[in-house]
Parts: structure tokens; sequence; C-alpha cells
């Protein structure tokens, strides 16, 4: 983590890792009013040349916020966004748990006594993992007992890690519903997606000057790929993936569900354009109208266009 102060009539500040290591640093400095710059890591080719130290990185990063290089604000992290950020981090460690308890328990059933095996061989996951937590506890003697021991005590491993899932799951949508109702109004959203674009957009939304910065943002801004007299555009490959991925789910499920849609990339195919490149249009035009959503939002308009 490396910061320096830039000098001018407005106070600024550039900060190095201000989701993580310098995250309290960016805080104390927007408690007293000064602006905090998200300062990338110093340039590989100027750190090899002069060397890297506590006093080269602090001058690196001035110089990055003085030059307008560094022109991005850094994310707020004490509002209802920073809430959901945390409750998505505990959920996504929960959902892998209970995935790999899930395949232990399978696992252990392969190996387990035919009897045991074919006892629970037709059950769902759901079933399975009841089944097993409703046995009597007993203590292992034998690989058999060692075997229903190890599936109960997974089961209830699972069960445990569904239930904080499903906690975590409704805190998630409390916050949602209190901080941007008209996010979980938009066709298509729902509390998974909203709540992975509003933490890439973080709680100062503000500090995105424009829709098109939240399209690259998200990675779903045409890159430029010209050359002479063809003129292409590219495939963004930059931006927030998870907030790339959650634009992806939005237009899957309009999709399946909505006609609009439907019509919308039978038209832009032909045009002339693959299905691929009609889906990268379609998730910069829903990034365009969930900026307008997450900057300023307003449940009358966002429940007009879900009914139009």
């Amino acid at each position: 983590m490396k910061w320096a102060r830039g000098f001018g009539a407005v106070r600024r500040a550039g900060v190095e890792c201000t989701g993580s290591f310098g995250a309290a640093l960016a805080r104390h400095l927007a408690t007293v009013d000064i602006d905090v710059f998200e300062v990338n890591q110093p340039d590989k080719a100027n750190r090899r040349r002069r060397g890297k130290n506590d006093a080269i990185d602090a001058e690196s990063a001035a110089r990055s916020v003085l030059n307008g290089q560094a022109s991005a604000l850094a994310k707020g992290g004490q509002g209802p966004v920073e809430m959901v950020r945390m409750f998505k981090v505990a959920k996504t460690s929960a959902l892998k748990s209970r995935t790999q308890a899930i395949n232990q328990l399978k696992a252990v059933l392969v190996s387990a006594d035919p009897m045991l095996r074919d006892e629970l061989r037709d059950l769902r996951t759901a079933k399975l993992v009841q089944r097993c937590i409703a046995w009597t506890p007993t203590t292992p003697t034998d690989s058999a007992t060692a075997a229903r021991y190890t599936l109960r005590l997974l089961a209830c491993r699972i069960d445990r890690l569904s239930q904080e899932i499903a906690d975590l799951n409704a805190q998630i949508a409390a916050v949602l519903a209190d901080h941007n109702p008209a996010m979980l109004n938009t066709y298509g959203v729902g509390p998974d997606t909203a709540a992975t674009l509003l933490i890439a957009a973080g709680d100062n939304p503000e500090r995105l000057r424009s829709e098109a910065s939240f399209a690259a943002l998200c990675g779903v801004s045409p890159v430029e790929a010209s050359s002479g007299r063809t003129q292409r555009h590219r495939l963004n490959r930059g931006g927030d993936r998870q907030a790339n991925s959650a634009l992806r789910s939005i237009v899957l499920v309009r999709l399946r569900w909505d006609q609009r849609t439907r019509d919308y990339i039978d038209r832009r195919v032909r045009e002339g354009k693959t299905k691929r490149e009609a889906v990268r249009c379609l998730k910069r035009y829903i990034a365009r109208e969930l900026y307008r959503i997450i900057t300023a939002p307003d449940p009358q308009a966002t429940s007009a266009h879900r009914a139009a």
C-alpha cells in the first residue's frame, strides 16, 4: 500500500489498494475532505530502471494524480453496498464449501458398504442429506459404521451451510430492497446480479462520469481495432468480470422470457452480426439502462419500463 498527497487548489491523494490494504487510509482521507484516487502499481519498466522503495512509489503515486493518469475516484466503503459486498464474500465461500461437502459425501458413498449404498442410491441430493441427518449418532467401530458416521457428519455440514446461505440471501435482499429497490424491479435482474453490479459501482456511483464509463467498468464497451480503411471493434476483455457475468445472466433471462429481446437479437443477426456480437451489443444497452438506475434510482420509471 502506497499513497501520496497531491498539491493544488483541490486537495487530492493517490492511494494503492483502496479496496483492501488501503481501505482504512482511503476512508480517513475522505473524512477530511481529500479526494482519493485509485493509483495503479508503478510502471514496471520504470521500476526496473530506478529500483523500488517507499519514496519512489509515493512519488510515482503523486505524479500519477497530478498529471491526470490516476483519474478514477476510489470507491466509498461505508455504505449499504459495502454491507452487500461483505455478505457476498461470505456467501461465495459458503457456496464453495457446500459444493465441496456434497462432492465428498457422494465420494464416500461410492466406496461405502453395498447395502448402505443401495439404500441411498436413488435419492436426490436434498433427500440424501436429510436421510443421513436423520440417522441416530453412533460410535464408529468398523468401516461400515465409520462410513455412516462420516456421511452423517458431512450431511449436517451441508445442511448448516445451506441455512447460512439462505440467511445471507435474505440479508442481501433486505439491503437491496431498502437501498435501491428499482434494481430489483428491473426485468431480468435478481438479488445476485443486482448486488454484483452495485458492488462494481460502489457506494459512490457518482464517481462514474458517464454510462460509457460504467460500460467500460463492466467490460462491455467496444474496443476499437481498426486498421487503415477497415473499421471494426473487438471484444473488451478488461473490466470487472463478475459484473460482466452478471450482465450476461440478465441477457440470458431476457432471451428466455422477453419477446422484445429475442426480436432485437434476430434483427441484428439479419443485419449481418453473429449471435455473439448481437449479445455483446445487448449487454452494452443493458449497462446503459442499469447505469441510470444505479446513479439515480426511480422506482416508478423502472416499473413503467418493465410494464411497457
